[in-house]
């Protein structure tokens, strides 16, 4: 795991996945007992022509506006859930921001720098990683920058 290799803490959380909950992110912080805000979705995006990872609370909406604008691109727009799984090798309600099939640039939501902890999705569905922001962002490489729109 990614965090394994660049020596980082993290926990593994389980939860019973709901494939017919209306969100993904907000079921699974139901589930956990913990905020929405804690408990983060990864969005797979295509800014400009490059495909990027989006990492935001599950109770907030993503701005590609935002997006665009941290990726130096003029656009961006959700990728497609067929090219999502294929380029990520994760299934939809799995897609981690780590252990990808392709490193992809990857954007985190400013918010996550204020918390104790932050989960993302950890490869498969009902699966989670408990992280510390910091950590997340040097396993990651994530670019750190406000990406939320506001409450979903």
């Amino acid at each position: 795991m990614a965090l394994d290799k660049a020596g980082k803490r993290f926990e593994l959380l389980s939860y019973e996945y709901d494939p017919d909950a209306p969100s993904i992110g907000l079921q699974a912080a139901e589930a956990l007992g913990l905020a929405p805000s804690m408990v983060f979705k990864t969005l797979m995006v295509v800014a400009g022509d490059e495909p990027c990872t989006a990492i935001i609370p599950s109770d907030q909406e993503l701005s590609l506006k935002a997006l665009a604008a941290a990726a130096g691109k003029k656009s961006a727009v959700m990728m497609r859930p067929a090219d999502a799984e294929r380029i990520s090798g994760y299934h939809i309600g799995g897609i981690s921001p780590l252990g990808q099939k392709k490193r992809l640039r990857c954007f985190l939501d400013a918010s996550a720098m204020a918390l104790p902890f932050l989960v993302v999705n950890g490869g498969q569905r009902g699966l989670q990683i408990k992280v510390a922001p910091a950590d997340l962002v040097a396993a990651s490489s994530a670019v750190v920058a406000a990406l939320a729109s506001g409450e979903r």
